[in-house]
């Protein structure tokens, strides 16, 4: 059942995700038959709150709300990573989960759920920016950084703001079935489903390398990614054993030469994906892969999505003739 909705707000919250929430649970639609939700925005630090956009936000709801809500959103705010939260908001958010209602948040409003207790033992995610904090902050939870949300029964998190919109038509999709989330999709003008996660929006530039025995290896691969390389022929190029030249590199780079390897053509493909107009099988061929194929197998391996998804993504359509 998802009828009543209440999002809660703490100081300092970002309207934009807010926003999210407003348009998908708040608007009234019957006159194209859709459901129509009880909608509230709450909150949780008096009637009147701060934005981080300089403007307030007042509301007559306070935590008492809650109590009524089958969904319990809270959207992200400035400094949720370092903030501490009034007992009686994190209390109201266990009570939620406890008589069976659902908890979402909103890119680091999951920092307001982990400090609840409701991330123990649960898989979840933010905003690939904080997801390292999230899972120092609270070591019991099993934070999945890659994703653009988590379902874990009474708790949904999502990572940055458009993942907030993809959590949303989720719920949606659930209790009201597909087409009321695809109509709503359209009228918000957004895919009802993306395919991928967020690793595809991770910036991780080309790294320099600055190791102290496999360095000069590491700079020669990377100006070489498009040949076929063994740990044999890079142990030689490093003047070691490969049993030497394979420990010497699992300490310096924190994993194995293929691993490294692989990484760096990923990221290489992106860039061409990215800033050229190359076909697949070119690309596959600078980047080591081969082929399209196989470009592709890695690509959707690596980041969730298939490099043709990815250049329409940040480039847009394209004039020249893709491979498959």
């Amino acid at each position: 059942m998802l009828k009543n909705v209440a999002a809660l707000l703490l100081d300092e919250v970002h309207p934009f995700e807010l926003g999210v929430l407003c348009e998908v649970f708040g608007l009234d639609r019957s006159d194209e038959g859709l459901p129509v939700h009880d909608f509230a925005v709450v909150s949780a630090e008096g009637p009147v709150l701060q934005t981080h956009a300089g403007f307030t936000i007042s509301t007559p709801h306070g935590l008492d709300r809650l109590e009524e809500a089958d969904l319990v959103a809270v959207p992200a705010g400035s400094h949720f990573m370092d903030r501490e939260y009034p007992e009686d908001v994190l209390a109201a958010l266990r009570r939620a989960v406890d008589r069976g209602a659902r908890v979402l948040s909103v890119c680091s409003g999951a920092y307001v759920l982990g400090a609840a207790g409701l991330l123990d033992g649960r898989r979840c995610t933010t905003h690939w920016r904080h997801a390292a904090e999230l899972a120092r902050r609270f070591p019991r939870a099993v934070v999945e950084p890659d994703v653009l949300y988590v379902d874990d029964g009474s708790v949904i998190t999502s990572a940055g703001t458009a993942a907030g919109i993809d959590a949303c038509l989720h719920l949606v999709r659930q209790a009201h079935g597909t087409d009321v989330a695809n109509a709503i999709a359209r009228r918000m003008v957004v895919p009802p489903h993306r395919d991928g996660g967020q690793a595809q929006y991770i910036k991780r530039p080309l790294p320099r390398t600055a190791c102290d025995t496999v360095g000069g290896t590491l700079a020669w691969m990377e100006g070489h990614l498009d040949q076929e390389m063994t740990v044999e022929q890079l142990a030689a190029q490093a003047h070691m054993s490969p049993r030497t030249f394979a420990r010497r590199f699992q300490q310096e780079t924190g994993t194995t030469p293929y691993r490294w390897l692989l990484r760096q053509r990923v990221l290489l493909a992106q860039h061409l994906l990215e800033t050229s107009d190359e076909t697949m099988d070119g690309i596959a061929g600078r980047t080591g892969f081969g082929n399209a194929a196989a470009l592709r197998h890695q690509f959707v391996k690596s980041l969730g999505t298939t490099p043709n998804s990815y250049r329409r993504t940040f480039r847009g359509p394209m004039s020249v003739s893709e491979a498959a």
